[in-house]
């Protein structure tokens, strides 16, 4: 995985149990070279939140990344219903 990279989206959806969740994750440059890491999330049609964190080692970003997409991996332990790309 290069960063900057396309956007992840991904949902999670279960009507029964009234689960309709979102989540993006996408990397970026600023102007000043540093590497940032914006992660959203969700109930699907609401505003959501979002936490941006700051990277000066494409590593140390990549690894932040990969550790996001484990813990979305986990969600049917979690949640009950696994993660799905858009």
């Amino acid at each position: 995985m290069d960063l900057p990279f396309v956007p992840i989206e991904l949902t999670a959806r279960d009507s029964a149990r009234g689960i309709a969740r979102r989540w993006s994750v996408v990397a970026c440059r600023d102007l000043f070279g540093t590497l940032l890491v914006e992660t959203r999330w969700g109930r699907i049609g609401r505003a959501g939140q979002r936490r941006t964190h700051a990277f000066a080692s494409e590593d140390a970003a990549r690894a932040h990344v990969r550790a996001l997409l484990a813990r979305r991996a986990r969600a049917p332990r979690r949640i009950g219903v696994g993660y799905k790309p858009n």
